[in-house]
């Protein structure tokens, strides 16, 4: 099982420093994912889109649910 150690999201600051603070949270975890993804061969290209996409579709059913 994983364990995920976030910091506190970002104060009242612009909605920039939100996304600086998601990017450098997350962007290890994704790096290790795609990692071993290609190591097991899989195509570098379609882990990023695969993941470009469930990102979407989270947002999206976000979204459908406000």
């Amino acid at each position: 099982m994983m364990k995920f150690n976030f910091d506190g999201p970002p104060g009242d600051d612009a909605a920039v420093d939100t996304s600086v603070e998601c990017q450098r949270q997350l962007l290890p975890l994704l790096r290790e994912i795609v990692q071993a993804a290609v190591a097991a061969g899989w195509s570098e290209e379609d882990v990023l889109l695969g993941f470009v996409e469930l990102a979407w579709d989270l947002y999206e059913k976000r979204r459908n649910d406000l």
